[in-house]
């Protein structure tokens, strides 16, 4: 009975999610892609992906982050210094198991981690409903501000659950106090 009122629930999210995105594009993933996040402010999206330097996986830089340009003509874009520094970048520290913390630097309180699975394969996890899930993409909610200082509402994270491969989703207020550390 729990796990059937727990399953409606996620389903619920997943269809909160859908709401708040839609109209959204969905970039078209591809081996290297982590994960997407997507800003109410318009539909380009921001993609983070795994950096290889001579087809391994650059230990120094092991995520690239880009811009697709949906409002102008869907084309790829590199982040601007300033976007890379203080709004969409990330903080990568290898660690001694093999893997990475990734931080967002716009979002220090979230950690995530940055892992080699047993089939070989990269993958993003980060805390959704407090367990350790596979990323896939998120939505921030924006109501005001500006870029040095956003009124965000929420933020929603999206992915996998790693034990049973559905999808799940949680949404998250956050204080202003939260988003840099």
């Amino acid at each position: 009975m729990i796990r059937r009122v727990l399953s409606l629930l996620l389903g619920c999210l997943a269809v909160v999610s859908v709401v708040a995105q839609e109209g959204f594009p969905v970039p078209v993933a591809d081996s290297k892609q982590l994960f997407y996040l997507q800003r109410t402010s318009n539909t380009n999206t921001i993609v983070y992906e795994l950096n290889y330097k001579d087809g391994k996986l650059d230990e120094r830089n092991p995520v690239h982050v880009f811009w697709i340009r949906y409002t102008e003509q869907g084309q790829r874009a590199e982040l601007s210094w300033i976007q890379r520094v203080f709004a969409y970048g990330v903080k990568t520290k290898p660690l001694d198991d093999g893997s990475f913390r990734v931080k967002l630097v716009s979002y220090a309180g979230y950690t995530m981690n940055l892992r080699k699975g047993a089939d070989g394969k990269y993958r993003l996890y980060a805390p959704i409903f407090g367990k350790m899930m596979e990323l896939k993409r998120v939505f921030v909610k924006i109501t005001g501000g500006s870029m040095w200082s956003p009124d965000i509402e929420y933020y929603e994270v999206g992915g996998i659950d790693p034990a049973t491969g559905k999808a799940v989703a949680e949404r998250k207020k956050i204080l202003a106090n939260e988003i840099k550390e």
